[in-house]
């Protein structure tokens, strides 16, 4: 335990704490009813004409295959664990490394991890940017509540499908006079306020035709 404070782990300790800290602040944004992940988006491998070493590397690690955040995070964790891991080796067999030493080879050990862990992910997390799809478009569409309940007061969050297939997680309340609208609830998104969508009950008509349409597409 000692070697968790200890100053030749320093840097693994920042980058777990760091972990730690954004993992918590992404958690209590979701509860508010955003995402960070969602507001930094996608990072684009910048133009590297000249510098196909830089633009090989990007791509290799998988840079604008997964939100920025979801990279950033199993960089940390995975800088963290490697780095505690040759930390406790060295120290059984002789004594702990100075910090900068251990922490190359924490960094080469977890970048292939990070390239790993990201094509995963990729499979997993929606590609909305595939296709542009304006905002207006999900108005008059069902969705289900993801996080709520939604009421009028802080919104939450629903999920649906656009005309490409891709999930899409935004922000909704329910319209005035509407009861509350439970996690799980489907709902019909009848107006919007920027980026807050307003939400009802989905009619019934409404569920089974969008239920009709998923046995046809399955």
């Amino acid at each position: 335990m000692s070697l968790l404070f200890a100053p030749e782990c320093t840097p693994f300790a920042i980058a777990a704490a760091m972990l730690a800290g954004l993992t918590v602040i992404e958690i209590l944004a979701m509860l508010l009813g955003f995402s960070i992940s969602e507001m930094i988006g996608k990072p684009h491998v910048p133009n590297t004409d000249g510098h196909e070493g830089v633009a090989g590397l990007l791509s290799w690690l998988n840079v604008g295959g997964v939100p920025i955040l979801i990279l950033i995070l199993m960089a940390l964790g995975f800088f963290a664990m490697t780095g505690f891991v040759i930390q406790a080796i060295a120290n059984a067999f002789w004594a702990p490394l100075p910090a900068l030493v251990a922490s190359v080879p924490a960094i080469l050990l977890a970048a292939p991890m990070v390239r790993a862990s990201s094509r995963a992910v990729a499979r997993i997390v929606p590609r909305d940017e595939t296709y542009a799809v304006d905002l207006s478009e999900f108005v008059g569409r069902t969705a289900e509540v993801a996080i709520g309940p939604l009421d009028q007061g802080l919104p939450g969050r629903v999920r649906l499908k656009d005309a490409h297939g891709n999930w899409h997680s935004l922000r909704a309340r329910a319209a005035k006079d509407q009861p509350p609208l439970a996690v799980g609830a489907r709902v019909l998104l009848v107006d919007r306020a920027a980026d807050i969508f307003i939400a009802v009950f989905a009619p019934d008509e409404l569920l089974d035709t969008a239920s009709s349409s998923l046995g046809e597409n399955s």
